[in-house]
């Protein structure tokens, strides 16, 4: 849809921007830089994005591969990975569904040296005002503030 702005005289087309799926692919080869021209193209979009050409959307399970593929691929440690996640977060023009459960996971991953699953779901539990969660090990959520295990078959 299209809305106008200007006095009447200088009426010029207020378009909204397309709004684009940015999938994991795109973050991890700008964030590695491991194919060049593929990281400068992803450059540009962002630039484009940070223009306010166009929208990009991501969601938990785009950020939650990053960290798995930057960790287990990649062998980044779990701060520069943080970094990493929060540049994402914060980069202009991006909308990220769960951005508020994303920044503390990736703090609770980083600082408590969670796994990032777990630090989520422990995110996303507080989040709903449940305060236990009922698991076979309680190392998930051991040291996450505001949720705890309820361990079966112990």
């Amino acid at each position: 849809m299209n809305r106008w702005s200007g006095n009447g005289a200088e009426r010029q087309p207020n378009v909204e921007p397309e709004r684009l799926f940015a999938g994991t692919d795109l973050f991890l080869r700008f964030l590695t830089d491991d194919v060049p021209s593929q990281a400068d193209a992803i450059e540009e979009l962002l630039y484009r994005a940070s223009a306010g050409e166009v929208v990009l959307v991501v969601n938990s399970m785009v950020i939650a591969e990053i960290v798995w593929t930057l960790e287990s691929y990649y062998g980044q440690s779990r701060d520069s990975i943080r970094d990493k996640v929060l540049a994402i977060l914060n980069t202009p023009g991006m909308e990220t569904a769960e951005a508020d459960l994303l920044l503390q996971a990736v703090y609770w991953y980083a600082d408590k040296n969670a796994d990032f699953s777990d630090a989520f779901n422990a995110a996303w539990l507080a989040a709903q005002g449940l305060r236990a969660a009922v698991t076979l090990d309680h190392e998930h959520y051991a040291g996450l503030e505001g949720v705890s295990a309820q361990v079966l078959g112990k």
